[in-house]
């Protein structure tokens, strides 16, 4: 299922990967979450995005039991807390992470959101976990283009592989002047709720008739839609959660959907992007 991939950290992954968060929190459904993240890596969704932050560790540890065996086949990003991001303070979360996770490296680190620390000192300790192989790449969460421009200002900085921002076709803020300078930087942008958090705003999206429509077109879920639409943007890629097998193949499915310039004309008209800078979304 690679109809749809991105380059991304030297290397071709497929535009969706798997996303953990709310994962880790309820005993009970642990077997169905790790089985639920084997069947994405089996399916082709081989990047797994979690964080140091989600259940307390929790969704780390759900993480490593699924990768027990196939930890090649993998491409592992975590995330960690702005106030451990920097000197010893991360050299110790980092490694608090791998021992959930049950490796010795992660392929990308990246800062959750920006903190106290600054830049200089998030770079420098990102910089030592590369040399001492902990990570083999680093990158952001959160930032705006404020953030991103103060970064590369930073020694180092413009080694930041990416930036993991909220984005879905109710929330284009970031169309206005992130995404394009990340796009003219060669940034890639991960786009984490690419379907939208749960509540009335969610609803709102998957019950619109115009969504409804162009997934009827195709005899896809607007699920599928919602995640075409959001890795058609050049350099984005969406990592949905996915805690069910049924969810997980429907994900999977949706990187060989291609929606043509007509229905992205349509939803674009539907929810249209801001005319003018707004605040970054993060919920």
């Amino acid at each position: 299922m690679t109809d749809t991939s991105i380059m991304f950290c030297g290397q071709r992954l497929p535009a969706i990967g798997q996303g953990t968060w709310y994962m880790g929190e309820h005993a009970s459904a642990r077997r169905q979450e790790v089985e639920a993240l084997k069947a994405g890596i089996s399916q082709g969704l081989t990047l797994i995005d979690t964080a140091e932050m989600y259940a307390d560790g929790g969704a780390e540890t759900i993480v490593g039991e699924a990768i027990r065996g196939q930890r090649d086949n993998v491409f592992l990003v975590s995330k960690v807390y702005p106030w451990n991001a920097g000197g010893q303070k991360m050299a110790a979360a980092c490694e608090a992470s791998l021992q959930r996770l049950g490796t010795d490296y992660l392929d990308l680190y990246l800062l959750h959101w920006r903190g106290s620390f600054a830049l200089k000192e998030t770079v420098e300790a990102m910089q030592a976990l590369v040399a001492e192989g902990k990570i083999r790449h680093w990158g952001v969460s959160n930032l705006d283009i404020d953030d991103m421009q103060a970064l590369w200002q930073v020694e180092g900085g413009k080694a930041c592989a990416t930036n993991q921002v909220l984005y879905h076709l109710a929330s284009r803020g970031i169309e206005y002047d992130l995404m394009p300078w990340c796009q003219s930087h060669e940034v890639p942008v991960m786009a984490y709720c690419p379907l939208a958090q749960a509540g009335r705003l969610r609803d709102g999206l998957f019950a619109h008739p115009d969504v409804q429509a162009v997934a009827s077109n195709h005899r896809a879920t607007v699920a599928q839609v919602l995640l075409a639409w959001v890795i058609h943007h050049n350099g984005v890629m969406a990592i949905p959660k996915a805690a069910t097998m049924a969810h997980v193949k429907e994900n999977a499915e949706a990187l060989a959907l291609i929606l043509t310039a007509e229905e992205l004309q349509r939803l674009d008209k539907a929810f249209r992007a801001p005319g003018k800078k707004v605040a970054l979304d993060v919920v």
